[in-house]
């Protein structure tokens, strides 16, 4: 799996912990929408697709499996998020 491209629309509200929202194309064959950077206690963490189930809690619409997948996510994110404007 090769992560292809990644957009990356930064959020500048103030006092918001939301600073971006990503999409991923895995293999320029599957794309990633509303993927969420937030600014954590600890710093940046990536927050995968979600939707609000009928008992008001919420379930990732699509998610890694595994730490290295997560963290081939984070750092392709991270990086286009780092990019100067």
């Amino acid at each position: 799996m090769k992560i292809s491209s990644v957009n990356v629309r930064k959020i500048t509200k103030e006092n918001s912990r939301l600073k971006g929202i990503a999409s991923v194309l895995i293999d320029d064959a599957f794309a990633v929408h509303d993927i969420r950077i937030i600014e954590g206690d600890n710093g940046l963490f990536i927050a995968m697709p979600s939707r609000k189930t009928a008992t008001g809690d919420y379930k990732d619409v699509c998610h890694p499996i595994n730490p290295t997948v997560r963290k081939m996510f984070e750092d392709a994110i991270f990086e286009e998020f780092n990019k100067e404007d």
